[in-house]
């Protein structure tokens, strides 16, 4: 006899739904083991149908310990799901995952291998197609700290590696300010000098006034409106998120952005 307390201890071993525990448990005469070994048959079933259907909605998050930091994104259908706590768990073990990944830099491959069977057994039970869309792994590098952000509940985070500050305040700050200006480069030395000539090239081309100026006072008008470019997309050089009157670099001379993330949900790649 399949009874409630049963069906229960299935649902709570496997998150799946009380209707199918319950024929979980009836298909396989009260077997807790087989009704586990069906639910996942089941759910990898279900993660086959599901598989061509768009995922667009999720959540990025990030995991960090003392020796290393990581970021993934996952995605699925709906909103509605991404808002779960149990798709929000997935994505944080998901995390932790990538945490634990050998090497550095993109182990996307790495933690979709890892996690195949955990990600099929969740399609299962939260009813939608999912995927890992990808993920990092930094080592921390000798002297350095690692921060990280999350706005609107992972919609946007930022990871970032600094050297020379470990105010936790002002390493916040900074991740806030990726949050909400999405620096391209952190400072002008990273910007690549194709990026930088084909700028000037834009700019002279949109003011036909700058068409006849001589050499030497156009190189000059250019280089002033690449300097502005590089406040608008560069880190350092960005008006600061708590005070547009200053900038990183001046608010904190010492402080060295090593490296930074910041991934959006759904984002183009």
């Amino acid at each position: 006899m399949i009874t409630a307390k049963m069906v229960q201890e299935l649902r709570e071993k496997t998150g799946a739904g009380m209707m199918d525990c319950k024929k979980a448990l009836t298909a396989a005469d009260g077997d807790m083991t087989l009704a586990i070994e069906n639910l996942r048959k089941s759910g990898a079933a279900k993660a086959e149908k599901k598989s061509g259907r768009a995922t667009n909605q999720g959540k990025v998050w990030t995991s960090i310990n003392d020796d290393a930091a990581a970021i993934v994104e996952v995605l699925c259908e709906t909103d509605f799901a991404a808002k779960t706590d149990k798709f929000g768990n997935l994505v944080k073990s998901i995390a932790d995952s990538a945490l634990k990944a050998a090497g550095e830099g993109d182990v996307t491959v790495a933690v979709n291998e890892a996690e195949k069977n955990n990600l099929t057994d969740h399609i299962g039970v939260i009813g939608e197609n999912m995927q890992i869309r990808r993920a990092a792994r930094w080592k921390r590098s000798e002297g350095c700290a690692f921060a990280s952000y999350h706005h609107m509940d992972g919609r946007v985070s930022v990871l970032v590696e600094v050297e020379g500050e470990t105010d936790p305040v002002v390493l916040n700050d900074i991740c806030l300010h990726i949050a909400a200006f999405s620096p391209k480069y952190i400072s002008e030395s990273d910007v690549p000098a194709e990026v930088i000539a084909k700028e000037k090239e834009i700019a002279a081309a949109a003011d036909p006034k700058l068409a006849n100026k001589p050499a030497a006072m156009l190189d000059k008008i250019l280089s002033g409106k690449i300097r502005k470019f590089f406040s608008e997309v560069c880190l350092m050089d960005q008006p600061w998120v708590k005070d547009d009157k200053t900038t990183l670099a001046k608010f904190r001379p010492n402080l060295k952005v090593r490296r930074f993330i910041r991934w959006e949900v759904g984002e183009e790649l």
